[in-house]
This record gives structure tokens, C-alpha cells and sequence, in this order.
């Protein structure tokens, strides 16, 4: 794996993409459990973060990354903005100066980000969000790491989807579907399937466009 800042963001237009692409979907799940827009907000976020990023290939990895965490907080609305935008800044300190990226690299920065929306959300697994699908997807790619790329990304996408369908059976702990209790049970969270969808984008881009 060699991902040099152009191949950068092209991974992060094809994961703009595909939240486009499930915009309506994502909104129908939020709809259910929160305030009916997460699908429109991510889809705006991410069109802007395209505007940013287009002309960047000039920047280091670090950089770029740092730069769609600003962009998310300054035009997600709601919870996702400061999430997601912690998870990419974070990840941009991770490997911060760097032109190129390796399997390593891609260990490191998904694990700063699962930390920054640990910390930012005061989240842990198990209470109905992001986290769901996002840790158990990083600890598969540490565990399988001297499996190959190939293994350890369609390991990591198998149990952050495992983690985003676990979310329909516990109640939700945060955010505003923890007003609605046992209420909540029954609804995928929105947030675990937004973070599903752009880690498979992810995944099937350095996998050169095969399933993963």
C-alpha cells in the first residue's frame, strides 16, 4: 500500500460519493431516532470538503486530512460535524508531514481517529454510535496486519458492518436518540452506518474497486 496525496483524495471523493449516494437512506435512519437530516448534513459536508481538498495534491497527507476535519465541523450540522471533523483532524496529526501513506500509517491514523471521537463524544462501545462500527473495524486491522492489506481491510469492514447492524439491538446511551430509551431498539444508528459506508468506500478504493 503506497498512497500518495493525489490517491488521498481520490479515496476521500469516493467516499464523498457514496454518502451522496446514500443520502436519502442515512436521512431515513435518523429519521426514526434523531432529528431527520443526518444523510443531508454528511452529503453537504462532504460536497464542501471536495471544494476544499481538489486542489491540494501539492499538500502532504496530514495536512489534507486535518483540512476535511475543519471543513466537517464548519458545515456539518448537529453531532456529526465535531465527530467526524475531530476523527480527520486527528488522523491528519497522526501523520502529519507525511507524503505518502503505508499499511502502518492507515493503522495509526484510524486509530487517532477512534480516539478523537471517543473523546469527543464521551462514546464507548456498546451505547448506539459511531464507536459501534468504527472500533471493532480498527481492532480487526491491528489484528490481521500481518495478514496482508487485502485480509485485514475485508476483516475490518466485515466487523464495522457486524457493529453498525448491532446497533438495531442495544438502546441508545447518547445524542438525542437517548431521549427516546428503550424506544430506540429496533433502529440501526445512523452515525455506525454513515462510518460503515466510508470505511467500504475507503476499502474498495485501495483495493482497486474490488468488493470488499
Amino acid at each position: 500500500m503506497a498512497v500518495d496525496s493525489a490517491k488521498l483524495i481520490d479515496i476521500i471523493k469516493v467516499i464523498a460519493d457514496k454518502i451522496t449516494e446514500n443520502r436519502e437512506y442515512l436521512t431515513q435512519l435518523d429519521s426514526a431516532i434523531g432529528d431527520a437530516d443526518h444523510g443531508i448534513n454528511m452529503s453537504k459536508g462532504f460536497r464542501a470538503v471536495v471544494e476544499k481538498i481538489s486542489d491540494m495534491g501539492e499538500k502532504d497527507c496530514g495536512t489534507i486530512l486535518k483540512t476535511v476535519g475543519m471543513t466537517l465541523v464548519s458545515t456539518v450540522g448537529g453531532a456529526s460535524g465535531p465527530l467526524y471533523g475531530t476523527a480527520f483532524m486527528r488522523a491528519g496529526q497522526a501523520v502529519a508531514g507525511k507524503n505518502e501513506l503505508d499499511f502502518n500509517d492507515l493503522v495509526s491514523l484510524m486509530e487517532a481517529a477512534l480516539e478523537g471521537i471517543k473523546y469527543r463524544g464521551k462514546a464507548e462501545r456498546g451505547e448506539k454510535t459511531i464507536v459501534d462500527a468504527l472500533e471493532p473495524a480498527v481492532e480487526a486491522l491491528k489484528l490481521r496486519r500481518e495478514e496482508g492489506l487485502e485480509t485485514a481491510l475485508r476483516d475490518a469492514v466485515e466487523e464495522a458492518k457486524k457493529g453498525m447492524e448491532y446497533t438495531k439491538d442495544i438502546i441508545a446511551r447518547k445524542g438525542r436518540a437517548s431521549y427516546l430509551g428503550e424506544r430506540s431498539l429496533g433502529h440501526q444508528d445512523p452515525g455506525a452506518t454513515s462510518c460503515y459506508i466510508m470505511l467500504e468506500a475507503m476499502a474498495a478504493r485501495l483495493l482497486d474497486g474490488k468488493k470488499s
